[in-house]
């Protein structure tokens, strides 16, 4: 299958839900965009940035093992 995005107004979302429910589910498959999609993607694009160019900052296995052990010792009790 292959995906788009719409951008329509609110007042013709009937009409555009009616003709795309002429189609069998095998055919086409409406799926809801996330609301912070935009604001997500703006977020690992800098992110990306940052991994590419060296400036991100990187830990071990052994240092993120260590820092997830101290987090759930803190919320144990």
């Amino acid at each position: 299958m292959e995906t788009i995005r719409l951008e329509f107004q609110p007042k013709i979302k009937a009409k555009i839900l009616e003709l795309l429910s002429s189609f069998s589910s095998d055919e086409l498959k409406i799926v809801q965009e996330d609301s912070d999609f935009e604001e997500n993607k703006r977020k690992l694009d800098s992110a990306l940035v940052k991994v590419k160019n060296g400036t991100a900052e990187c830990c071990s296995l052994d240092e993120l093992d260590l820092f997830l052990e101290e987090a759930i010792s803190k919320y144990e009790n």
